[in-house]
Parts: structure tokens; sequence; C-alpha cells
């Protein structure tokens, strides 16, 4: 079972950057597809971006297309989810997922992730 730590949340403004980061200390994620996550108060935890395991296939919710990128660095153990053009919209509990599969493979879904390897979540507040 993987160890999941997400860390870059924080207060920005509307039309802000952050760029969070999610690692598995001790671990390597290189096997691993690795989705980003997000629940909002009262709402369900829905899919934001993913990324396979070999970083060529990435996905993102039609939310965030345009102004989140998500990218991998297997050799820091660390995939980012880079965030822009920030919106109140966007303040959540943002959370990484990992998964074992194919190279070209990762979704979000959360089914895909199981219910094992997921970090405890940063929050991410747009406001101004």
């Amino acid at each position: 079972q993987l160890q999941l730590v997400e860390s870059g949340g924080g207060l920005v403004q509307p039309g802000g950057s952050l760029r969070l980061s999610c690692s598995a200390p001790g671990f390597t994620l290189d096997y691993n597809a690795i989705g980003w996550f997000r629940q909002a108060p009262g709402k369900e935890r829905e899919g934001v971006s993913c990324i396979s395991s070999s970083g060529g296939s990435t996905h993102y919710a039609d939310s965030v297309k345009g102004r989140f990128t998500i990218s991998r660095d297997n050799a820091k153990k660390t995939v980012y989810l880079q965030m822009d053009s920030l919106r109140p919209e966007d303040t959540a509990v943002y959370y990484c997922a990992a998964a074992i599969a194919a190279p070209t493979l990762c979704a979000l879904e959360r089914g895909f992730y199981g219910l094992d390897n997921w970090g405890k979540g940063t929050l991410v507040t747009v406001s101004s």
C-alpha cells in the first residue's frame, strides 16, 4: 500500500496559479498511473486529471481543460498538477491516487484507483 502525500495547496486569488505535488516517500511511482481528484464541501469527489505511468497519456475533466496541466518526474518520484487561471469553483480538497496499470492507461474514475492508494489531500482555496 502506497502512502501518498499531496502538497502545494493554499489560498490564491482568482486568476492565480498553484502547483500541487504528489509523492510516495520511500516508494517509486514508475509503474503507477496517478489521478488527481477534488472534493468541494457538500459535493462528490470528482476526477480532475490523470497521467499514465509512461507519462504519454493524460486526461482532463472538461472543467479544467486548458487551465490545468499534469506532469510527472519519475526521477523525483513526483507527479505535479499545475493549476493556472484558478476560479472560485476550483476551491476544494485535492487528492492524488495511484493505480498499477499498463503504461498507457489512466482514468478519471475513482474505481480505477481502488480504496487504498490515496493521499490525505491538500486544500486549495480560491478567493479574493
